[in-house]
Formats: C-alpha cells, structure tokens, sequence
C-alpha cells in the first residue's frame, strides 16, 4: 500500500500542485466578478508576482516568505494604481483594457533583461512545499468564508446586483472595485511565486491571452455564485486533460465539447447558489 501511495504521488504530484495553484487563480478572479467586473489582467498580476518572487530569491537571496510577500505586493500596487482610471469601465471594455495591460506586461517581460527576455528566467530555486500551498489555501478559503458577511462583502455584492443603487445608498462603489481588483491581483502574484519555486522556470509566453481565458473559465465553469465554484471549476479543468490523455489529439476537442455542453445546460456553473426570498 506505502508503494502504491509513494508511487502515486511521485507520478501525479505535479498535478496536484498545478490544481492548487489554479485553484487560488481561480479565487483572485473571483473576488472580481464578485464585483460585477471582468478583468482579463489576472494572467499578467501572476507574471508580476512569479517574475518578483523568483528574482527575489535569485538575486536578492532573501527567505522565500518574504519573496513570496514581495511577489503579491507588487502587483497590487500595480492595480492599485491602474485601477481608478480601468474600473470606471464595465463589461466588455473592462475586459479589453485589462487584457490590453496584460499584453503591455507580457511585451515588458520579453525585452527586459533581468527577466531573460524572450529567453524566460531559468534556476529558479526549488522552493515550494506541499505545506506552503495548504497554508496559503487555507488562508484564502478563511477569508472568503469572512468575507460574506463582512461589510466589505456585501458592498461587492451590492455593486455587483446594481451599481448605481449601491452608489446612491452611499457605497463608495470605485473605492471597493479598485480594493477588489487589487485583491485579486495579490492572490494572483502569491500564486505565481509559489508556481515559480516549483517548476524552476519563467517564460512571458505563459502569461498572455490564452491563459488569461483559462482563468475567466474556471470561475465560469464552476460559477460564480460562491467561491466554491472556481475552486471546483479550476480543479476539474486541470483534472480533466489529464483524464482525456488516452484519446490522444483529441482530448482538446473533447475538453471543448465538455465545456460548451455545460455552459449550455449549466449557465450559472456547476455550483449555483439560491438566493433567499424576502
């Protein structure tokens, strides 16, 4: 039995790992669309993150804690700063002002040489642990539990039903959608430090557009409705390719069938919450 288990786990760990860090991208979009707002920029928040992590730990030498911190603060301020002028925008022009900043991010990586430019940044430091992604998993799943009920919450679900009802209640709807944002932005960055330490490369090419709608689709997939959702949706989204690996070329197309399927007959996700009647 220790065999097997021992087996299993040298042969699905790095599964394992990509699931939870999917899973914590999954819960920094999710506080945004908690909001009503769409972003795309959450790919270009975990190159920040991973990019600061890694250099922090390579050329600074410093302890992965605070690599990993540093990896989350940047790109919060990173949002904090453009997101006054960007959340004034909403849906579709939302979503293409981010993904527009996600290029301009992935373009700055590509030519700058601390990062290896198109190269990407190899010897990243074997650093993250098993207990690192349960700790920060934890933490997170903690605070979203909190923040349903919390002031802050509410606002967000306030703003997300109807923005100019909450704005003349007195909700400071611009000052909650940038703290989201930015939020959103430091869970992306932990993310990408963590994934950083664990697969000892950076390339800009991982953080563009298409893993920007992957992003987007485990929350929509799992839904949006509780942050269970985008977990269970990122988890089956990274589970899935790898169940499909027997059909070989195909599983792609089968993974795409699956998803249209379900956004079909579950538009509001896998996991919908009813909302209480008054």
């Amino acid at each position: 039995m220790i065999e097997f288990l021992t087996s299993f786990w040298q042969t699905y760990n790095t599964l394992f790992y990509t699931i939870m860090v999917h899973g914590m991208l999954a819960l920094s979009i999710y506080i945004t669309l908690a909001c009503g707002q769409l972003s795309l920029g959450n790919a270009a928040f975990m190159g920040i993150g991973a990019y600061t992590a890694a250099l922090f730990t390579m050329k600074l030498n410093v302890p992965f804690g605070i690599a990993l911190l540093a990896g989350g603060l940047l790109p919060a301020l990173v949002a904090l700063i453009i997101g006054a002028p960007t959340l004034r925008l909403s849906g579709v022009y939302l979503a293409m002002a981010t993904l527009g900043f996600g290029e301009v991010v992935r373009v700055i990586f590509l030519n700058m040489t601390i990062t290896g430019g198109s190269v990407g940044l190899n010897g990243v430091p074997s650093k993250t642990e098993l207990w690192h992604l349960f700790l920060v998993m934890g933490v997170l799943i903690y605070f979203f539990l909190k923040l349903k009920n919390s002031r802050f919450g509410r606002a967000l679900e306030a703003i997300r039903e109807d923005e100019v009802a909450a704005a003349v209640m007195g909700i400071k709807t611009t000052w909650f959608k940038v703290w989201a944002f930015a939020i959103g932005a430091f869970i992306a960055g932990v993310a990408g430090g963590l994934n950083a330490h664990f697969t000892f490369f950076l390339s800009p090419r991982e953080y563009g557009f298409d893993f920007a709608v992957d992003i987007l689709t485990f929350a929509i997939l799992g839904g949006t409705g509780t942050f269970w959702g985008p977990l269970v949706g990122s988890t089956i989204l990274t589970i899935l390719p790898e169940m499909l690996r027997f059909i070989g070329p195909y599983r792609l197309a089968l993974n795409g069938l699956i998803l249209v399927l379900v956004v079909i007959y579950l538009p509001n996700g896998i996991i919908t919450v009813k909302k209480k009647k008054d």
